[in-house]
């Protein structure tokens, strides 16, 4: 007996983490609307909020966009609950996404710090081969040019030590740096084919 194509398929589980990091926050939103919707047969996408996080996301006014467009969107109580290290690391989820990522959020994974739900998260999945992509908001040493929530722009400085954060977790085995909310679309496309 042969079954139909496409009968009895699973979405696949991915998870993705927003910390307290408004640098764009509302661009990385607008990617992964698209991409929940161009995979949406076959995507169970999670999003999965860091106390910053939520504070920062609820500052742009994008909670209510964030629960109409995702089944799912859980917020952290603790390093351990939402219990998503624990998902990550018996295969419930197929990657985790952290964009975008604070600099304390990049200083804890490099350097092993599992004190908040996404880091933690993070390092757990590593240990199980799971593959973690990071979007740093804080990526390269210089100035850059941010949007505030009421729409005016903020010049801020990514100082050398958080580069070099960003720099030691692009060098960890099973990591992927991204730096713009467009290479998201090619994490996507490799997970799910074009």
């Amino acid at each position: 007996m042969t079954e139909k194509r496409g009968l009895n398929l699973k979405k696949r589980k991915i998870a993705w983490g927003i910390t307290g990091s408004g640098d764009r926050l509302v661009e990385t939103i607008e990617v992964m609307e698209k991409i929940n919707t161009r995979f949406k047969k076959a995507l169970d996408l999670r999003v999965y909020l860091s106390k910053a996080g939520k504070q920062v996301v609820e500052r742009y006014k994008l909670m209510d966009e964030l629960r109409e467009d995702f089944s799912v969107v859980l917020v952290e109580v603790d390093s351990n609950s939402p219990f998503l290290a624990g998902k990550l690391q018996t295969g419930v989820f197929e990657f985790l996404l952290i964009a975008p990522a604070t600099s304390n959020t990049v200083a804890k994974i490099s350097t092993g710090i599992a004190d908040s739900m996404l880091s933690n998260a993070a390092i757990m999945a590593l240990k199980t081969f799971i593959p973690v992509y990071v979007m740093p908001s804080d990526l390269k040493e210089g100035i850059i040019e941010t949007r505030l929530p009421n729409g005016r722009n903020l010049k801020i400085r990514i100082r050398k030590d958080d580069a070099e954060h960003a720099r030691k977790l692009a060098g960890m085995e099973d990591v992927f740096v991204l730096e713009t909310p467009e290479e998201i679309n090619q994490v996507f496309d490799k997970h799910f084919g074009s």
